[in-house]
């Protein structure tokens, strides 16, 4: 009956084991008595007694407060349970954190640069280019200034870079984790990247072994080297190493190669303004040069002297004071024209000295007073012309007769175009390339007094004629030479043969391919400056061969000799009998011919000019016994000018830069004829004349064809009146 009841009745429900085993008592006649192994009678006799038992106490009461007991039992492990979980669980993620912050870190550290070469870098290499006085001409490569200690600086200086780049440089161990907070709430605030959170020592680290990339690794990296470096080494040692390395724009690396930039003056003796911009421009250097941006620069200039006002670097008075001060406008070393000579310097360094590992110096042969002459002379010439002749570049190259290059113009404005139309221009030369057709007749038993005919030609259909449309008959090989009549230099060319006209140039100094038909007399063959320059040296100097050079020496800045240019082997390339006729005969186009501008007082000169086919190149190359001098002057597009001659432009600009050149230099004659040929020419020039024809015939004339050429007013003069007074000039000088 009592199981009957059992389960009849309510049954409280029960959760767990704790609960379960809350109800369960055991009597002594529920224990098995030893070796009687009777389990059911023994469960029997326990359902009675507990049915008994159940009329003591109400089973209810009994369920409901083992019940309550169990609940409590249950919430307090549950409990601990989740506490445990808990603490677990963040051990393990903590202990995953730091092992994912020791891989990131071995990663970063593994493609950094070695260890034995984590050492301060050298500087970068520069290239000083000074002139044959010493003086600064330009700079190549990353432009530093010497190193300056931090003890030497004025102590606003260091101060204006903490107090605008890192004011808790002095307690920080290379990451300011206050800044980075810092910088991370301002930039959340104006939505966007307004203010960095990196330190001068980071900025170092940067600077000395990574590059500009803006990475989540480089930044690790940076990070990394920081902290190395101020273990490395103190914060004085790595304010002094961060002032003295940091870029500054311009190419200026250095607080002292920025103040020669900026200020023309070294780091040590800046002002407080002066000190301003130069930190100011760290957060942008190219952008806040003073010489690009002087408004923006000064702008950030004033923001750093509020800074240093606020860290009590300086007082409010001299931040005020100083505000606007900075005297930025310094023009820089080296601007200008002789760019286009240090860019000449640069191409040729590789074959003098090969791979550039340190600073070095180039001592070379321009002259800075000469190379500013000749600036002037091109600029201004250009300036008041250029319009009216449509012609809107120059070039000028000027150097002594051993080859040594003077000054240098590569064009009218560097900053505007680096193309430098002296040395890798090549343009058609026009008739300033005459000279080694009439050479190559003199070197084939001509004189200057040989007679050719003046008049109409055709080559295979080509019909080239005289500048000046006219013709005038049996001619001299000077009077040719002198008023540039082309159809004697076609005629010359061809009777001693094209490829002979070309080895003759070539063996003066010409590179450049030229094609050996009948127009090279005409100089339709490409040719630079320098190079045609070069080629009329031996004509000041007695015949012999030159390389235009402009290096002398090249040293390393503590003074080790890496090139020293020897002397060359003297080669005659002319007979010194030709070099003399041929000066007679150029110093003819000077007195009577299409260069009669031209002039140095005092001074013999010759020379050539020379207008390429529509006008589009003009020319002049002329020469003392001191310098030779050659001007080109035309359009980058080949465009025609408006009627711009060699004769006008460039003998201008040549006569302005040949006569301040000249100034105080003792007068010296150019290489004549051994012995004279005047007088053993006499005779056959007097047996040559005979009474003049009716009409020129084409053609090679004989040699006794000769007669004076018209004299009507629009004819260019003679070199003098009659035979009779030319051949007195030619012997006795004349009123020269």
């Amino acid at each position: 009956m009592g199981l009957g009841k059992k389960k009849g009745g309510r049954k409280e429900p029960l959760f767990g084991l704790p609960a379960a085993l809350a109800d369960l008592r055991l009597t002594a006649a529920d224990r098995i008595p030893g070796g009687d192994d009777k389990p059911k009678k023994s469960t029997k006799s326990s359902a009675k007694r507990k049915s008994e038992d159940a009329g003591d106490e109400p089973p209810r009461e009994r369920k409901v407060s083992a019940s309550r007991s169990g609940a409590k039992r249950r919430s307090k492990s549950r409990g601990s349970f989740g506490l445990g979980r808990l603490v677990y669980w963040g051990a393990v993620l903590s202990l995953w954190g730091v092992i994912a912050v020791i891989g990131v870190v071995i990663y970063v550290g593994a493609h950094l640069p070695p260890i034995q070469s984590l050492e301060i870098p050298k500087r970068p290499p520069t290239i000083q280019i000074v002139g044959i006085d010493g003086s600064m001409l330009a700079q190549r490569g990353e432009m530093a200034g010497a190193n300056v200690a931090l003890q030497d600086l004025p102590p606003y200086l260091p101060k204006a870079f903490i107090a605008i780049e890192d004011r808790r440089f002095y307690s920080h161990f290379g990451i300011d984790p206050v800044g980075i907070l810092r910088a991370l709430v301002t930039n959340v605030l104006h939505r966007g990247v307004s203010q960095g959170g990196s330190t001068l020592t980071q900025q170092l680290a940067k600077n000395l072994f990574l590059t500009q990339e803006r990475t989540m690794q480089r930044k690790l990296q940076e990070a990394e080297l920081a902290i190395w470096l101020e273990r490395k080494h103190s914060k004085n040692e790595i304010l002094e190493l961060y002032l003295n390395r940091v870029y500054f724009g311009s190419g200026a690396y250095g607080v002292e190669a920025a103040a020669q930039k900026y200020f023309g003056k070294s780091a040590k003796n800046v002002t407080i303004a002066e000190a301003a911009m130069l930190a100011g421009l760290v957060k942008s250097p190219s952008r806040l040069a003073p010489n690009r941006n002087p408004e923006g620069a000064e702008a950030r200039a004033q923001i750093v002297l509020t800074a240093m006002a606020d860290a009590k670097f300086i007082t409010e008075a001299q931040a005020k004071a100083s505000i606007g001060q900075p005297s930025y406008n310094v023009k820089p070393a080296g601007a200008g024209t002789v760019n286009y000579v240090a860019d000449w310097i640069g191409e040729v360094l590789d074959d003098l000295v090969g791979q550039i590992d340190e600073s070095i110096k180039v001592e070379t042969t321009i002259d800075p007073k000469l190379q500013s002459v000749a600036e002037a002379a091109i600029i201004d010439e250009l300036a008041a012309k250029s319009v009216k002749f449509n012609v809107s570049q120059g070039a000028l190259v000027a150097m002594t007769p051993d080859g040594a290059v003077r000054a240098m113009v590569g064009g009218r404005n560097y900053s505007e175009s680096q193309y430098n139309r002296a040395v890798t221009a090549k343009r058609q030369p026009g008739s300033s390339f005459k000279p080694f057709v009439y050479l190559t007749a003199l070197e084939q038993g001509l004189t200057p007094d040989t007679m050719r005919q003046d008049a109409p030609i055709e080559v295979k259909g080509w019909r080239p004629e005289n500048y000046t449309h006219e013709y005038f008959g049996a001619v001299t090989l000077t009077q040719a030479l002198a008023m540039s009549l082309n159809t004697v230099a076609i005629r010359l060319g061809l009777e001693v043969g094209p490829k002979n006209v070309v080895r003759t140039a070539h063996r003066l100094g010409i590179s450049s391919k030229l094609e050996p038909n009948a127009s090279i007399a005409l100089g339709t063959s490409e040719v630079s400056v320098v190079e045609l320059v070069g080629a009329y040296a031996p004509f000041a100097n007695g015949g012999f061969g030159v390389a235009p050079h402009v290096v002398t020496r090249i040293r390393t800045l503590s003074g080790k000799l890496l090139y020293m240019r020897q002397p060359e082997e003297r080669n005659q390339v002319i007979d010194p009998r030709y070099v003399g006729m041929m000066n007679t005969m150029m110093r003819e186009t000077l007195i009577s011919g299409t260069a009669k501008k031209a002039e140095i007082p005092g001074w013999p000169a010759a020379g050539k000019t020379g207008t390429s086919q529509d006008y589009r190149d003009a020319w002049f190359i002329g020469y003392t016994a001191n310098l030779v001098t050659g001007v080109w002057l035309g359009n980058d597009d080949n465009s025609p000018t408006k009627k711009a001659t060699g004769g006008g432009l460039p003998v201008e600009v040549w006569t302005r830069f040949m006569k301040t050149a000249h100034e105080g230099v003792p007068v010296t004659a150019l290489p004549s004829a051994p012995g004279g040929w005047g007088l053993s020419n006499l005779a056959q020039a007097a047996s040559q004349v005979s009474p003049p024809t009716a009409a020129p015939a084409p053609g090679p004339a004989p040699s006794n064809s000769y007669r004076p050429p018209p004299t009507r007013a629009n004819v260019r003069p003679e070199a003098a009146a009659g035979l009779d007074g030319w051949l007195m000039d030619r012997l006795f000088g004349g009123n020269r």
